[in-house]
């Protein structure tokens, strides 16, 4: 029996339930088409990546953009962050569509939003193309000129400093010596965090991925890692899971079939549902939030849009391990899972600066009075 389609194209069903805006656009000459969601903006202007995808239809498009955007004002606000949260999905084949003349089409839309939407770098987004979008918006992140380009960088290194924090909270190590990762993608994230990795005496590296052109380069940057079929890797008895793919691969299938201690990786929205946290959390499995440990490149994108100071960059970035625990801490105090307490921790973040904002003057708003 098919299971019941659970999108909806009722816009405003969405701004409804907290969502400040929804936004199609479309350019005929191009073939640019997309949907814009802007979650929050309580905090400042919303940010959010742009992720290029063949969606199978438009109401998967607004699904899956409405969920990403409120992520990402969670993400923001947990990484300490003072701006909102948004997503972009682009509708359409990247391998077809992709050229200077889309790009730079796609870069005038998002000028023409005035700066309430930042974007950058996501799925299918690569630099070449944010390049291109900077030509025609000033607000794009992930560019050379203004600061460290690819937000790649920062996310590996997040990942990895979360994959710590949290091996530090289960197994009370400091390190990653003797323990056995299972990677699911092992796409540029993965393949910048082994740098990281070779610091380590790691007893066994599991990896998968649909593309064997990846699965090439990750062998020969970790040669002693063992490949596995993409569906087997739930399988892989491991002290660390680590997704970095595709989302909601945390499921009714696959959450029986685990067997690991710690879920710590880059992937974005990894639980299918929110119960399924609820399930770890009951299981005793640790599960690193995923808007908070991968949150490295929106840190990159933030510095480039205040002005970019690669120091502060990093220790920003560093600064995850901390969230994490402090995440943690929260779960084991108040009895909770991972997941509900890294809501809290953003929640509780966006209450306070909010409450600071009611009192006295904003004294670095500079004022412009049209005296005639």
């Amino acid at each position: 029996m098919a299971k019941k389609n659970t999108f909806t194209n009722d816009v405003f069903e969405y701004t409804n339930e907290g969502f400040e805006q929804v936004i199609y656009f479309h350019n005929k000459e191009t073939g640019l088409k997309g949907i814009t969601c802007i979650h929050d903006t309580r905090l400042g202007p919303s940010c959010g990546g742009t992720r290029f995808y063949n969606y199978a239809s438009e109401e998967e498009a607004l699904y899956d953009v409405t969920r990403l955007a409120k992520g990402m004002t969670y993400k923001n606000a947990a990484a300490g962050l003072n701006i909102g949260g948004c997503k972009t999905v682009i509708i359409g084949d990247p391998k077809k569509l992709k050229s200077e003349e889309f790009f730079r089409s796609y870069g005038r839309y998002i000028q023409s939003l005035k700066g309430r939407v930042y974007t950058g770098q996501d799925m299918n987004i690569a630099l070449k193309d944010c390049e291109y979008m900077d030509m025609e918006t000033d607000y794009v992140s992930g560019v050379l000129r203004k600061g460290a380009g690819s937000t790649t960088i920062l996310t590996a290194k997040g990942t990895y400093v979360g994959m710590l924090a949290a091996v530090k909270e289960k197994l009370g190590q400091d390190n990653l010596d003797g323990l056995v990762i299972a990677f699911q993608g092992v796409g540029a994230v993965v393949q910048e965090m082994v740098r990281y990795l070779k610091e380590h005496d790691i007893k066994k590296i599991y990896f998968t991925d649909i593309d064997q052109e990846r699965v090439e380069q990750f062998k020969k940057l970790y040669p002693l890692a063992s490949y596995v079929e993409p569906d087997k890797i739930y399988d892989k008895k491991s002290d660390v899971f680590s997704p970095n793919a595709i989302g909601a691969i945390i499921n009714d299938e696959t959450i029986e079939r685990l067997q690991t201690k710690i879920i710590a990786g880059a992937a974005n929205n990894v639980l299918k549902e929110e119960r399924h946290g609820d399930i770890l959390h009951e299981k005793g499995i640790l599960y690193a939030p995923d808007f908070v440990i991968n949150a490295g490149g929106v840190i990159n994108v933030y510095h480039e849009m205040i002005g970019y100071h690669e120091p502060s960059a990093i220790q920003t970035t560093d600064a995850i391990y901390d969230r994490l625990m402090d995440i943690f801490k929260i779960s084991r105090e108040e009895k909770i899972p991972t997941y509900k307490a890294a809501n809290i921790m953003a929640e509780r973040r966006i209450e306070k600066m909010l409450n600071i904002h009611r009192d006295f003057v904003d004294a670095r708003k500079k004022f412009k009075w049209n005296i005639e």
